[in-house]
This record gives structure tokens, sequence and C-alpha cells, in this order.
């Protein structure tokens, strides 16, 4: 007979042994925060929340109630999709409840019969989970690779292809190469374009991947983003075509069946977009800032807010993070299987002054 209680320890005990276990916790709020993805450090702004709330009060209906499809559907969920689409050059949006969500509905619902989905390697877990639904009709290309992804392009007799990668890819803080773009445009391919890590970031107003390369926007692209990362709030969003949008509205499973995503969080992703777009010079300028003092202290050139230090055992970032806990910063210390190799993962945010930057930086490559 097995006894419950006992099911899962030998394999809890396999984890605590490997150095990959983990339980979340409450740090002291004291800590400060080079961890998070609080990329503009909006997550602490008392004025945008009370903003938030002030435009809630002037409906009746505070919550979502129901799926979009029903009556969910919330006049603070058209003006975020209508303005974000605005800003970032699309025809239309689409709120989701998170970015797992978003990838779930885009993968799932958009790869049909005789389609092919071509995936960078490094796609985030929800991509990759989302593929799982898909057989045979996935694709998987060498990480940021432009050659590798042509030549199974060219190798394919799909009737469309639809290509995946991510804007800023979320343990590296690589940015996607400017060349994959251009091959997905020459052979007419739908493109996703995870924008969780670029999106409030990447561009001198701070629009993402597109921005900072100048890439026009087209009935081809599809962006998609978060909004719990340097928008400082909850939620996700698709952006692309009229046509695909209607398209996910009647496919999309986590869309037609998830009651819809919080009142409240999408309007302080609407007023902190707005907020980010009025002061977008100020927020660029200190990106820059803040990456000069990465790039002067350990020799990295980023081009995002994702900084990772590699370190040689789960052990030892474990040790790292726990000595600056003490010294009153929190890092983050990713291990397997988020990451090939044990990794500090440090978020230089704007909320974090220049001086606790180079401070941290410091006590890690000691």
């Amino acid at each position: 007979m097995i006894v419950v209680n006992n099911m899962y320890q030998t394999q809890l005990k396999a984890l605590k042994r490997s150095g990959r276990f983990r339980q979340r916790k409450i740090f002291d709020a004291s800590l400060i925060d080079l961890a998070s993805n609080d990329y503009l450090g909006l997550s602490t702004n008392k004025k945008q929340f009370k903003k938030a709330i002030k435009l809630v009060e002037q409906y009746n209906t505070f919550a979502p109630k129901a799926s979009m499809l029903v009556n969910g559907y919330h006049p603070i969920h058209k003006l975020f999709e209508e303005r974000l689409a605005e800003l970032n050059g699309f025809e239309e949006g689409l709120v989701v409840g998170s970015g797992f969500l978003a990838n779930i509905s885009l993968i799932e619902a958009l790869v049909r019969k005789g389609d092919m989905l071509f995936m960078d390697e490094e796609y985030h877990a929800s991509g990759v989970m989302a593929s799982g639904l898909l057989g045979d009709k996935v694709v998987l290309f060498a990480h940021n690779d432009a050659e590798d992804l042509e030549k199974k392009l060219l190798a394919s007799n799909a009737r469309r292809k639809i290509v995946a990668v991510e804007g800023v890819y979320s343990m590296s803080g690589v940015v996607c190469s400017r060349e994959i773009f251009a091959v997905v445009e020459r052979h007419e391919a739908l493109m996703i374009v995870d924008e969780a890590h670029s999106s409030g970031v990447l561009g001198e107003h701070l629009l993402g991947v597109f921005e900072y390369y100048n890439i026009a926007v087209t009935p081809y692209h599809i962006k998609m983003g978060t909004l719990g990362k340097a928008y400082g709030s909850y939620g996700a969003y698709i952006l692309s075509s009229s046509e695909i949008i209607s398209f996910l509205e009647n496919r999309a499973k986590p869309v037609i069946y998830s009651t819809a995503p919080s009142v409240f969080d999408t309007a302080l992703a609407l007023v902190n977009i707005e907020f980010v777009a009025k002061k977008a010079d100020k927020y660029y300028k200190k990106i820059q800032e803040r990456l000069e003092i990465v790039k002067k202290l350990t020799g990295i050139h980023a081009n995002s807010l994702i900084i990772a230090l590699p370190q040689e055992s789960n052990k030892k970032v474990i040790e790292i993070q726990e000595q600056l806990i003490a010294e009153g910063f929190i890092v983050g210390a990713i291990r397997q299987p988020t990451v090939t190799e044990p990794i500090m993962r440090l978020i230089p945010q704007l909320g974090v002054s220049k001086k606790n930057l180079s401070k941290v930086l410091e006590l890690i490559l000691v």
C-alpha cells in the first residue's frame, strides 16, 4: 500500500542533494531588489497605484466576472488594448491573463493542420509546453541562429510557417538577432515575438525589439508581452492584425475558457504604460547609465537589463545569494532546469541606485 505522505519524498531528497530544491519565501522587504523583473521600478510607485484606483472607480464593476466572450470584457480592457496597439503600431490588441496563457493561446491556436512551428530552442517554458500539444508540427532551431532557421525553413513544405522567438531571452539577456527578422520576412512566415523582457526596456521610446531594430510592423508580425515586468502590474497582451485577433477570440482556449483578466491590474498597466510613454527619455537615459556601470565593472556589454553571471555550481550560487542577503541585497540564484549551468541573474533595475548597483557587482565579483 502506498503511503501518500511518502509518495514524493525520494524525488524531493534528490532535488536537495543536487542543489535544485526550491521553495517560496517572503524575503525581507528592506532588501535591495536586483532579482525581480521590475525593470523600471514601477512596482513601488504609489502615485501610479492611486491613479489606477481612480480609473477603476469611474465604473460600477470592479471585477471581470466572466470570460471576455460572455460579459467579462470591461471598458478598461478595451481602453488598454487600443492604447497599446496604437503605441506599438499594430492593428489590434488582446489582453490575456498571463504571459504563460498568451504563449499557450498563440501556439496552440495558430498552428493548424499542414502548418509548422519553428521555435528557438531557448524559447520560454510556456511556449515549449504549448508546443507539446502540436505533435510533429514543431521544429526547434539553434538558439538565435538565423542560418539554422533559414535552413530548416527551406527544408519544410508546410502550408504555413510560424516562427517563435523572444525579443530578449529571459535568462541570458541576449537580444534576438536582427537577421532572424530578415529570414522570416524573406520566407513570408508568421512571426511570434515574445517581448516579455524587451518591452519597456529596448528602444529609445522603450517599445521593445521592433523599435530597437527600427522594424516596420507588418500583418505577419505578432507581438506578445507581459505586464508584470517593466509595466509594474500583472497580466499579458497580444498585438497583431485584426484578423489574427479575431481568430484567437474564436480558437484560443485560454481566451475562451478563462475568466477575463483582472480589471484593476489592467488599469494599473494602462496608467503605467502611459507614464512610461511620457517619461521614456528619462528612463532610457537611466537604463544606459546602469548598463555602462555593468560594462565598466564586469566587461559585459549588455543591451538588456538582464545580466547573467555564470557560477561553478548550484552550491556556489546559493552561497553567493545568502552572502548578498546578509549585505542587504537580493539577486536571483538560477539553477537547472531553468538554465543549463547555474548563474547569478542580476537585474540593474531603475529602482536601485547606481551606487548600490556598483556595490552588489563588486560583492559578486570578489
